[in-house]
């Protein structure tokens, strides 16, 4: 899934630091680019004026499957340690997209994933499959989990309630679930070594699986399968990490045998200092048009998404479509229907009303579900005793917006107790801190740096506090702002408010780290911990994500 460990992938440090690259293609016209009209001489007349740029998602959003049901599109992606896992994204227009849910409610694949004894930081929900089967109108979630086995979880909606169907015991390694035709389920999978897999019809076991294809050493890694039917072809689409995308066609049925052919390496991309646009999925609108939908790597804001327009050769082999050798910033709007209602954006403010956390949210590691509330704001209440941001249970996050975004929360601290810190953090294996301190009855507002993990994900360094101002009253915002440009300083500064209005800078800027292996990039994260004894709670009224 571009989520293999570096051992498996040695060229993969060098790929990131590479540009992008990608193909072109004509089985159906590509078609016009509006998204207004549903007439096809209105998509027409919209397509010369609409445009669309790229990346359509500026968050972290890795190793995309992408489908549609009806005049609706759904996407997957990766989420590591986070819970709930895998979000479902819905779009009408294949640009704007929201969050509809996760497919996975809670990792409860061990006690790692609750912070009990262990962590799962950069394991969970890697690259994983998402399909929908109209036989029984069912959305499908497949994925394995710590290389030991193979989840299935089901819903009737995309938004949820996602349920466990089965486990399997073979890992299907970077997963493509295909439904085929007559309602047979395939599952592509592996890296370097490429299986197809037929499931049961209730698709809660194994009928078989077969090796299809070994990748020539002169290719290296192949990973990330996505499982197609078109045409009466089957295909199998496959990423090199990270600068490159495969593909195996085959006229002789599931199993083979496969052609491989390059359909981009080492492309220009969209984003002017990040990857390769690979690893992604194809899908095509309801006109007909074929689109790719990729990732760039673009640390440390992360993976995010990019798209571009797909034609077919005469013989059947997909081609992206270039603009001047490159992945292009911008290509006109797909041609599709006008969307039945505008989609909800993933910036902008939350008050935390309602009885559930919205979508965009997502808890490092699984949360104490008897240590938080919504409704009247957000209240934590202090899930963990430790001095290590890492081990705090409770710590909730949002995906920082790129390329430059402002975090800022209205935060009551009045039932904080001795020893518990809060505040807002920018968190990934560096990170860093503005929030309250509490001590011997005194409350401080401190801004803390220095918390690092090593490449196993212990922890190196649970933070210096490097700046501290006074705080009166019951209530303080704290903002972060967080400038992820590709190629440039990519800094985080914090800064404090005791009115709302008239904001403080607080600390030295704090330098956002850029190594890939941690996958995911930097959120936003709202936390609440204990360095003495559990009881005390604070309280998040508000939450503003803006952009300038």
């Amino acid at each position: 899934m571009g989520m293999s460990w570096p051992h498996q992938q040695p060229n993969r440090r060098q790929a990131l630091a590479a540009a992008s690259g990608l193909v072109t293609g004509a089985l159906l016209p590509l078609g016009g680019a509006g998204r207004a009209a549903a007439s096809p001489a209105g998509l027409e007349e919209a397509a010369l004026a609409a445009q669309y740029t790229n990346p359509v998602i500026w968050q972290d959003f890795a190793d995309i499957d992408v489908i549609r049901v009806g005049a609706t599109y759904y996407a997957s992606a990766s989420t590591m340690h986070y819970s709930p896992g895998a979000p479902v994204l819905r779009s009408y227009d294949l640009v704007n997209w929201e969050i509809a849910g996760h497919s996975v409610p809670v990792l409860d694949f061990g006690a790692k994933y609750d912070l009990n004894g262990a962590r799962g930081y950069v394991r969970g929900v890697w690259a994983s499959s998402l399909a929908y089967r109209p036989s029984n109108r069912t959305f499908y979630w497949l994925g394995q989990i710590d290389f030991a086995r193979t989840y299935v979880y089901t819903a009737t909606a995309a938004e949820g309630p996602w349920s466990r169907l089965t486990t399997i015991g073979t890992p299907y390694y970077d997963a493509g679930l295909l439904v085929d035709t007559d309602d047979t389920l395939y599952v592509a999978y592996g890296n370097t070594t490429i299986s197809v897999a037929q499931l049961s019809p209730d698709g809660r076991s194994q009928v078989r699986t077969q090796q299809v294809f070994t990748t020539p050493s002169s290719v290296g890694t192949l990973e990330g399968s996505r499982f197609y039917r078109i045409n009466g072809q089957y295909y199998i689409f496959l990423t090199r990490p990270a600068n490159g995308q495969y593909v195996l066609k085959s006229s002789g049925g599931p199993f083979g045998p496969y052609t491989l052919r390059q359909v981009l390496l080492d492309l220009r991309g969209p984003v002017p200092g990040g990857g390769v646009p690979h690893q992604g999925g194809l899908v095509q609108t309801q006109g007909g048009a074929w689109y790719y939908l990729a990732f760039v790597d673009a640390y440390p804001g992360g993976r995010v998404p990019v798209l571009a327009p797909v034609t077919w050769t005469a013989d059947g082999w997909p081609v992206v479509q270039l603009v001047n050798g490159a992945w292009g910033t911008s290509y006109p709007s797909p041609a599709v229907p006008a969307p039945p209602r505008q989609v909800t954006p993933m910036i902008g403010t939350d008050t935390f009303d309602g009885t559930a956390l919205k979508p965009r949210w997502e808890w490092n590691h699984n949360p104490d579900n008897t240590r938080w509330s919504v409704g009247n704001g957000l209240t934590l209440r202090t899930a963990t005793v430790t001095n290590d941001l890492y081990w705090a249970r409770n710590t909730l996050t949002h995906r920082i917006q790129g390329p430059t975004s402002t975090a800022t929360v209205q935060l009551d601290h009045s039932a904080m107790r001795n020893g518990d810190r809060a505040g807002l953090a920018l968190l990934r294996d560096s990170s860093a801190w503005i929030g309250v301190r509490r001590d011997g009855d005194a409350t401080r507002l401190v801004m803390t740096n220095g918390l690092t993990m090593d490449s196993s994900w212990n922890t190196t360094g649970t933070g210096s506090e490097v700046a501290s101002a006074s705080v009166t009253g019951s209530s303080v915002w704290l903002r972060a702002t967080a400038d992820i440009r590709p190629g440039a300083v990519r800094s985080a500064t914090f800064s404090y408010s005791l009115d709302g209005t008239t904001f403080t800078r607080l600390g030295p800027a704090f330098p956002l780290g850029n190594d890939w292996r941690f996958f995911m990039g930097y959120r936003f994260a709202l936390f609440n911990y204990a360095t003495q004894a559990l009881g005390g709670a604070v309280r998040v009224t508000r939450f503003d994500l803006s952009t300038p």
